[in-house]
């Protein structure tokens, strides 16, 4: 199907209602499925960080409802749930991420569609038609602020976090589609939601939470969205291309809104989208497998005299800058946007599928080995990473060793994406670790299971029934 008459959010609008009539392709509804268990794990992991516990003691006063809070017991309306779950979804930076937008579009998107699905009883195989419809509208726009001419995203370049700003219009379309809407009214909450979506980056440099709950307020934004355009509110139909529409205010003269709608409903960019074998900042996850590679080459801490970490131009920003905050990171979620502290992580030990959660605790970025180390690592550009960036997110690690002799590791293609995919047995692996604080094996095996049969009609009360019974103290 391809849609190719009317205004941009029209013609999103139109593609959304022909995936809700008659579903996504099954091998993308397989893929979406995977995605749903992902964002579950993720969650799951994160019921007990700081911002969750923030959240949902504000939701709690916000009435009951029909849509499981991830982690509590709490039955609330679907928007507070969204919010809750986006926030789980993101605040562990274990998402998947679309290159080269440069977006994480599943820890808004899935948890706005997985609210509205559950209070409205909706079916396995429509949460996965609207969610995937969801994301690919998300990556979308994030490609329509892609600056082909600087080879990075134009969101980046202004500090925008376009999960956040993206996502919300994402969410708003996932929303509306399995609640049912019109092709008008799915189009009416998308234009509704651009108004909505905002996130900045600097908590990233500089510190602070907020960025946790980014996915949390585009998931909640977007199921409002939807509510409101479903009693009557409606959009401008010109909110993605106009001259003070989505994408020139964001992003101005640079952005390319032909990308938005370019092999529309022939081309899907669902199955491209990474996950994420590292619970840190994807830009982080070369410099990672490269020392990963170095540690089995029989590499050790001790043995280095001096470290040097070649990135895309565009990175040491989020992973190199300021440089004593980086070499230092004040906490474990801050250590997670370190370059220095994830090449000192794998050398020194990791856990998980290389490095895990327990690699991001304040007491382990506070191991003065691992400090120690970071403070030999020295963040440098790279041209060829430059080139690669941001289709991949590259690195190369070059060693001096104490007996003179150097090594280097390049790393051109990520983990996780479609050049170097994780099996689904690592997947699985990936969720019951996520899984294991928080529920029982047997209770982790069950979900899986039935996220992985959504496409054939798993019910998502069930799914959610489990992860509602999580044994996380303190939501």
């Amino acid at each position: 199907m391809t849609e190719t008459g009317g205004t941009v959010v029209q013609r999103l609008g139109g593609l959304a209602r022909h995936v809700q009539k008659n579903g996504l392709p099954p091998e993308l509804r397989a893929d979406m499925a995977r995605r749903v268990l992902d964002v579950l794990g993720n969650s799951l992991a994160a019921t007990g960080q700081p911002a969750a516990k923030a959240v949902t003691a504000v939701v709690r006063g916000w009435g009951s409802g029909e849509a499981t809070a991830i982690g509590t017991r709490l039955r609330t309306p679907a928007a507070a749930a969204a919010l809750v779950n986006g926030t789980l979804a993101h605040s562990l930076d274990f998402d998947d991420t679309h290159l080269p937008s440069v977006l994480h579009p599943s820890s808004p998107v899935v948890p706005a569609a997985l609210a509205v699905a559950e209070a409205r009883g909706a079916s396995g195989p429509a949460l996965l038609d609207a969610a995937g419809i969801g994301i690919e509208v998300a990556v979308r726009l994030g490609l329509g602020g892609y600056n082909r001419e600087f080879g990075n995203s134009e969101f980046f370049e202004r500090g925008q976090h376009a999960t956040s700003i993206c996502g919300a219009v994402g969410a708003a379309v996932a929303a509306a589609t399995v609640a049912g809407l019109d092709e008008e009214c799915i189009a009416h909450a998308a234009g509704i939601a651009a108004s909505m979506g905002s996130g900045l980056l600097e908590a990233n440099r500089t510190g602070g939470t907020v960025k946790r709950v980014h996915c949390g307020w585009a998931a909640h934004a977007g199921v409002v969205a939807a509510e409101l355009a479903e009693h009557g509110l409606t959009g401008p139909p010109t909110v993605v291309e106009g001259r003070f529409g989505f994408l020139h205010a964001f992003c101005g003269q640079r952005a390319d809104v032909d990308a938005v709608v370019d092999r529309l409903g022939t081309h899907w960019e669902l199955p491209g989208i990474f996950f994420k074998p590292y619970p840190c900042n994807h830009f982080t996850h070369a410099g990672i497998d490269a020392a990963l590679q170095l540690r089995a080459r029989g590499v050790r801490p001790d043995d280095i005299r001096e470290i040097e970490l070649g990135v895309p131009s565009p990175v040491l920003r989020t992973i190199a800058e300021p440089v004593a905050d980086k070499a230092r990171p004040e906490s474990g979620y801050h250590a997670a946007f370190s370059g220095p502290y994830t090449v000192a992580a794998a050398l020194v030990g990791g856990s998980g599928l290389g490095l895990g959660h327990d690699d991001f605790t304040d007491a382990a970025a506070a191991d003065e080995t691992r400090l120690a180390l970071a403070a030999r690592v020295r963040c440098v550009a790279d041209a060829r990473c430059d080139d690669i960036f941001p289709h991949q997110f590259p690195a190369v690690l070059r060693v001096l060793l104490r007996d003179g002799t150097r090594q280097e590791v390049r790393v051109d293609a990520n983990r996780g994406g479609p050049q170097n995919p994780l099996s689904s047995e690592e997947l699985t692996r990936k969720f019951r670790l996520n899984a294991a604080p928080v529920l029982s094996d047997e209770s982790a095996v069950r979900l899986a299971e039935l996220a992985l049969r959504l496409p054939a009609g798993a019910r998502i009360a069930d799914m959610m029934a489990l992860v509602a019974d999580c044994t996380r103290e303190g939501l």
